[in-house]
């Protein structure tokens, strides 16, 4: 079962007063919802901006079809205070994008705060800013953390100094009111929360692996087989490229 939040005691972001200037990734085929959930938390901190970025200034197609328009290409963008990175079928497309990559790693590395949800957490996997670290994604995918180098942690929102990575598409939210939580404190994320009547009670209990008729399992698992073979085979190149030894398993036949 999921833990809601997993906070470890490495360099914890610090809580902030000044304006903070935050950035979004979008891409053609991401879910938008990893970038438009967090989005609506994010606005919402106060003395805060955010910018929606992408590696041009065209329109891009969500996987379902939804047009997103960035304001600004990652040349233009500003220093970024928190780098927002979604994920999506299209995360596969910029995992050699060393323009995409650069950014995220660029960010990590001078200690600022990277907030990944879902198959973003991949795209930080390629950038080599998991390695050592505390991390999660979409259960599809959390199997491939440790081909990255980072220690998979079964839950929602998992915080590990300035990484903060989030578990499946509306895990976002989620994570979402954690970083507020870390940048502006807990009442304000309680307000933003409450301000977005963010109370999940949902119809079906089909959420995790776990909790999903295997019918229900069976049905995901054959439509997402392919991509997840495709993801595996580039989990498996980058761990021989930052030399990580995995023992060799199934990862996206799940629920066995």
């Amino acid at each position: 079962m999921d833990v809601p939040i997993t906070i470890s005691d490495r360099n914890k972001p610090v809580r902030q007063s000044n304006h903070l200037t935050i950035g979004g990734l979008i891409f053609p085929r991401l879910d938008q919802i990893d970038m438009t959930g967090p989005f609506e938390v994010l606005s919402r901190i106060p003395n805060s901006a955010i910018h929606v970025i992408a590696k041009t200034k065209s329109p891009v197609r969500d996987i379902q079809g939804l047009i997103l328009t960035p304001e600004m290409s990652i040349a233009e963008a500003p220093e970024l205070d928190v780098l927002l990175v979604p994920g999506g079928f299209g995360q596969q497309q910029l995992m050699n994008d060393e323009e995409v990559l650069s950014l995220i790693r660029n960010h990590f590395t001078a200690g600022r705060p990277v907030f990944s949800v879902c198959t973003g957490a991949l795209l930080c996997g390629a950038a080599a800013v998991l390695r050592g670290r505390q991390a999660t994604a979409h259960w599809a995918t959390w199997n491939l953390l440790p081909y990255y180098g980072a220690i998979p942690v079964r839950s929602r929102a998992v915080v590990d100094g300035n990484l903060i990575t989030a578990a499946g598409i509306t895990a976002g939210l989620d994570a979402a009111l954690v970083v507020a939580s870390l940048l502006r404190g807990g009442a304000i994320a309680q307000e933003i929360q409450l301000s977005i009547q963010y109370a999940p009670n949902p119809v079906f209990h089909s959420g995790t692996p776990e909790t999903a008729p295997a019918e229900v399992l069976q049905a995901f698992n054959e439509s997402y087989s392919a991509i997840a073979a495709s993801r595996e085979a580039e989990a498996r190149r980058f761990a021989a490229i930052l030399g990580i030894a995995v023992e060799a398993r199934s990862t996206f036949l799940l629920g066995d």
